[in-house]
């Protein structure tokens, strides 16, 4: 039940631009429950929009490693890839 919540409030405060606070959320989730996929696919989402591209790419490695079809990890971990790729690129000054 308080998994329930504590997704439901990480879920609002995605919808309100709030991620950090959405991350805090996930994270508590995660203390709770580990096999939860979309806990992590949503963490990561945040995570993307943070541009902290490592930590969605590894939350996307942990459900892929749990659900190897997992269309929203796969596509997130896309997304991280190509983040720190421009990052890479930008710091290298390419």
């Amino acid at each position: 039940e308080k998994f329930k919540t504590l997704k439901a409030e990480g879920n609002d405060f995605v919808r309100m631009g709030k991620y950090e606070e959405a991350v805090k959320k996930y994270s508590e989730c995660m203390q709770l429950n580990t096999e939860e996929c979309t806990i992590y696919t949503n963490r990561a989402l945040c995570y993307l929009k943070l541009y902290k591209y490592e930590e969605a790419k590894q939350d996307c490695d942990h459900v892929l490693q749990l659900e190897d079809s997992n269309i929203k990890a796969f596509y997130r971990r896309a997304l991280a890839y190509k983040g720190l790729q421009v990052r890479t690129k930008t710091v290298a000054g390419i």
